[in-house]
């Protein structure tokens, strides 16, 4: 079995509690401080937008654009950085819904 270890990450200012490798915090929370920054680019683009718009908006660009800041392709990390979104949209989803 897996060993996963409980950490708190924020997306425009919630906290939500996820589980993951130990090997992946790192890399999880750089890019959730990308899409934290994406999301404040987003509103002073966007201005007059829902917050879940914003969230929504950071979430498809790294969902269709994998390959984060530096330009490097990181096909190892596309998998692990799609399944992570899909997790966090539905967190997100049901904390909004």
């Amino acid at each position: 079995m897996e060993t996963l270890i409980p950490i708190n990450i924020v997306v425009s200012d919630r906290s939500y509690r996820i589980k993951i490798k130990p090997e992946e915090e790192e890399e999880v929370r750089r890019i959730m401080k990308e899409v934290n920054e994406k999301i404040v680019d987003f509103k002073t683009s966007y201005a007059g937008k829902d917050l879940q718009d914003y969230i929504a908006m950071a979430l498809i660009m790294y969902a269709t654009h994998p390959v984060t800041s530096g330009g490097k392709a990181q096909a190892s990390t596309a998998p692990f950085l799609q399944e992570k979104l899909e997790k966090l949209e539905e967190i997100i989803n049901q904390a909004l819904g």
